[in-house]
């Protein structure tokens, strides 16, 4: 019987991504039963394997037995100092961006980034990342990191993925992220390859790092 590594999140995008790496490992892929009634902890930790952790102890010890990953992701832009970093989701709302310049987050994160961009020398260099913590009755069994490396452009273009994809210009390709088709995506993915580093090489019927 397959191995099932249950998501602390219901986000589509992030569950596609997950999915398509745990294939190849022949291990299932499942959104944490009722995870809308566990209160969510605040991700207030200073980088993202910190808040990753967090999340998967607190969503682990909630679900006893169950092997829980939880990840944090998120868009580092060179000069601006790694911004926006662990606060990518919140980028504009944590500057009280203006919440008329556009009708939801990603697209008001979107304006803010290009906004906080102006003046600096191209090219933006930037990369999404992602680390992963897999985590059972409230202890952490391991971390993995992944990233994909781009560039931030001056023009969204794209109608696909979330976040920041229309900015993030994967030069290989000539193409934004949310310009690839979902299998090139899946390819690509940060969290694909968090989760591939993750389970590369190691069994999960345990309940202690291998």
């Amino acid at each position: 019987m397959n191995e099932t590594l249950y998501v602390a999140s219901s986000n589509p995008g992030k569950l596609r991504d997950f999915d398509a790496a745990a294939m190849v490992f022949d291990v299932e892929i499942a959104v944490l039963p009722d995870l809308s009634d566990i209160p969510a902890p605040e991700e207030d930790g200073a980088t993202f394997e910190a808040n990753a952790r967090l999340k998967a102890e607190v969503y682990s010890r909630a679900r006893p037995g169950l092997l829980v990953v939880a990840d944090d992701s998120g868009l580092e832009v060179d000069v601006l100092g790694g911004a926006p970093g662990v606060r990518s989701a919140r980028y504009a709302e944590d500057a009280g961006f203006d919440l008329t310049d556009s009708e939801d987050a990603d697209g008001r994160n979107n304006l803010y980034l290009l906004r906080q961009l102006r003046g600096h020398p191209r090219p933006w260099a930037a990369r999404y990342h992602c680390v992963l913590a897999l985590a059972r009755d409230g202890a952490v069994l391991r971390t993995a990191v992944g990233a994909v490396e781009g560039e931030i452009i001056a023009e969204p273009h794209g109608a696909g993925g979330f976040g920041y994809d229309p900015l993030f210009w994967l030069p290989g390709l000539g193409k934004t992220m949310a310009e690839i088709d979902l299998a090139t995506k899946q390819t690509l993915s940060h969290r694909g390859r968090a989760l591939t580093a993750l389970l590369a090489g190691r069994t999960l019927d345990t309940h202690g790092e291998r």
